[in-house]
């Protein structure tokens, strides 16, 4: 980390803060189910060696001002189930993109959206986002319905938008613009 001192956010229910390399055992076991990573291009970890340069990527995001990475965890169990945050921040242009994934134990609690709404709300408040974008895969329908919930507009299909895991993916863009957030 650098010296600015990482943002902690604090909803109802959760903590969302910044990755430690204590964490690694808690995110081994969502970052290996291959239901959680099937749409975020990734294979399945495999190791915590893994998992250790996950977290050295978060850092690396947040160091050179690109993007920042929150952990969440649930208030009253301290563990870390999921993470989310920005990539891909262009302060030129007042935008960046949101990402999350979540231990699939936790599916279906409001978990994703209330720490996705926190985020949101700190990058128009903290950022001064006036675009957010959320690339999701057509096949990710819950993650669809997740952003729709939170506002974002389908606006069109990016075709063969990325290459991974051997095959090109068609990605559908979303966006919310800080006047339609609520």
């Amino acid at each position: 980390m650098t010296n600015k001192e990482f943002p902690i956010i604090e909803t109802e229910r959760l903590y969302l803060r910044a990755a430690a390399k204590d964490d690694a055992k808690d995110m081994l076991i969502y970052l290996s189910d291959a239901e959680v990573v099937n749409h975020m291009g990734l294979e399945p970890f495999k190791t915590i060696e893994d998992v250790w340069d996950e977290i050295n990527w978060y850092n690396s995001i947040y160091n050179e001002g690109t993007g920042i990475r929150w952990v969440i965890t649930l208030k009253d169990e301290g563990r870390v189930i999921g993470s989310c945050g920005f990539l891909n921040r262009q302060m030129k242009h007042y935008r960046a993109e949101v990402g999350y994934e979540m231990n699939r134990d936790y599916w279906g609690r409001g978990i994703a959206g209330e720490a996705l709404n926190a985020v949101l709300r700190y990058g128009y408040t903290h950022f001064s986002l006036e675009r957010i974008e959320a690339l999701i895969e057509p096949a990710n329908i819950s993650s669809q319905k997740l952003v729709e919930k939170q506002g974002f507009i389908r606006e069109g299909l990016l075709r063969h938008y990325e290459y991974t895991r051997g095959k090109f993916d068609d990605l559908y863009m979303y966006s919310i613009i800080k006047a339609e957030f609520k």
